[in-house]
């Protein structure tokens, strides 16, 4: 599905100086400081292949011949493998894919955080056709992008890890580092980088995105001229999508109950104390949780399954553990920097509307002048992407023009 709206959607188209009287050996010493080099993340490049324009053109038939029309140059796809810090705080390898437009030029880069996947097939690494590293993430590098395509951790070279569903820290941090990997490697390779940094992602890869965002700003302002934001659907306020979960009748489509099960077996691994399912579920669905994990296949109203004791203790604030985890991953509440369009349909029965309203709301609050909230009428999840990615394009290419 992202994959079509690509085709339909693509045809459109650092250190400040310290100040005041300071002796002169602790001028020297921060200066020393400023100067530092950063600790390397670039373990491994691996080129995947390179592929002509004409080899482009030729991966697409069909529905998608569009695209053929779009392409411009060769690109060399790259499998990066980078140092960065899982959950426990222990340094692992983990990976992503670079694409690179294989023709002279000076080329803006985007970090594409990629929205859920259920195997590591669909790793963006390992650029297998179908994966969107493989289709539009080329398209993209084609037409003049330097793609950044993080795998996260659980996929590609950590895959033997549990995947961090929907963890805020993990996927920023997996994404930044995949970013500073990707800077290492196109020194090396003397690619022609103009250092200006676009960031996208829709869905999971829209919460990866602003997570990333967040950390870029707050904790790293300045190592990466940050353009420009575009996230789509993205479960930003995580309180509130979970209080809604617990308390409402919802759809009850299976494949998105994985989903929100998910993240609840992924915070009640990551944060103490864990618990067992028959806290959160009642028979018989904790026994299939507990079997099947996220694959279990739940088709009621998620809040049907939960036990009496965890939803009065998520509305009467008691289990501050698990509220504590899902608050830790709230990302609505902060003041962006850099403009940021957010994008989500109004009827999407997955990831709902009100984590981007709350997003723009809370922002706008605390003074954000640079954020739009795009309301897509009458979109759902999935009918949406389309026009995230024209109006992502769209901004990209105005923000990038007034860089």
């Amino acid at each position: 599905m992202f994959t079509f709206a690509l085709v339909s959607g693509l045809s459109v188209l650092m250190v400040l100086g310290s100040t005041g009287c300071q002796s002169e050996r602790l001028q020297e010493e921060q200066s020393q400081e400023a100067v530092a080099p950063l600790k390397p993340a670039l373990v491994d490049a691996t080129l995947i292949g390179a592929y002509s324009a004409d080899q482009l053109r030729n991966r697409f038939s069909g529905s998608q011949t569009a695209l053929r029309f779009l392409i411009r140059h060769g690109i060399k796809a790259y499998r990066i493998v980078y140092n960065t810090t899982n959950t426990d705080g222990k340094t692992i390898q983990a990976s992503g894919a670079l694409l690179v437009p294989d023709s002279a030029g000076t080329y803006s880069m985007i970090s594409m955080q990629h929205g859920t996947i259920h195997s590591d097939y669909e790793a963006p690494s390992n650029y297998k056709p179908g994966s969107e590293a493989y289709t539009f993430g080329s398209v993209f590098s084609s037409i003049g992008y330097i793609i950044a395509a993080p795998d996260y951790i659980g996929y590609g070279a950590s895959r033997n890890l549990p995947h961090p569903y929907e963890h805020r820290e993990s996927l920023a941090t997996a994404s930044f580092d995949m970013l500073r990997a990707a800077r290492e490697f196109m020194e090396n390779n003397k690619t022609g980088w103009d250092k200006r940094l676009f960031i996208a992602g829709y869905s999971e890869g829209g919460f990866a995105t602003m997570s990333l965002q967040k950390k870029l700003e707050e904790e790293y302002p300045g190592e990466f001229n940050l353009v420009a934001s575009s996230a789509g659907a993205g479960a930003y306020h995580k309180t509130a999508f979970m209080k809604y979960l617990v308390n409402n009748q919802t759809h009850g489509i299976s494949g998105f109950n994985r989903n929100y099960l998910w993240v609840m077996l992924t915070y009640n691994r990551l944060y103490s104390p864990e618990r067992p399912v028959s806290y959160y579920a009642k028979p018989p669905y904790a026994e299939r949780i507990k079997t099947q994990q996220q694959h279990a296949g739940i088709s009621v109203s998620l809040n049907q399954i939960f036990t009496d004791e965890f939803r009065q203790a998520i509305n009467n604030g008691t289990d501050k553990a698990f509220l504590g985890a899902v608050a830790d991953n709230d990302v609505y509440d902060w003041k962006p920097k850099t403009p940021t369009q957010l994008y989500h349909g109004d009827a999407d029965n997955m990831v709902f509307y009100f984590n981007s309203r709350d997003a723009y709301d809370a922002m706008r609050k605390r003074g954000a002048t640079n954020v739009e909230l795009i309301t897509l009428r009458g979109r759902n999840h999935g009918t949406a992407i389309i026009h995230y990615i024209l109006g992502t394009f769209s901004f990209f290419n105005t923000v990038g023009k007034e860089a």
